[in-house]
């Protein structure tokens, strides 16, 4: 089973950074410019569906030519303040099927991206994409 290992020091505040020998990454709790944990959660939830879209459309020999992936969520109004819902808008640049677009989506939700998947299950993700030349 593959094993992921990552640490972070604190830097002052609530404010913390890579360790040494880990991947950049700066979080912060609400200082402008830096990212918090559930932006992190965000950025990772993107990344991980756009990563996942853009090799299942590459596979299908789609002409892909530009992908921008934008986020916008709900977070509960009491703490723990978890996310409860997640949109995700795929635009989509190239010559590229809307239905092939379709399915990459459905296949990195429901199959291929493990971040998604390691979320609560009752958190509502939906998504929608435009394609344009």
């Amino acid at each position: 089973m593959p094993h992921v290992s990552l640490s972070i020091d604190w830097l002052d505040e609530l404010s913390f950074r890579n360790s040494a020998g880990s991947p950049q990454i700066e979080m912060a709790s609400s200082v402008p410019g830096i990212t918090s944990p559930p932006q992190a959660l965000a950025y990772a939830v993107m990344a991980c569906t756009a990563m996942d879209v853009v090799h299942i459309l590459k596979k299908g020999r789609q002409d892909l030519r530009a992908l921008k992936v934008k986020f916008e969520g709900e977070r509960a109004e009491t703490h723990p303040r978890r996310f409860v819902s997640m949109h995700l808008h795929f635009e989509v640049t190239g010559s590229v099927e809307e239905h092939a677009v379709e399915r990459a989506i459905e296949l990195s939700k429901t199959t291929y991206c493990s971040v998604w998947n390691s979320l609560r299950t009752d958190i509502a993700l939906t998504t929608t994409f435009k394609v344009g030349a």
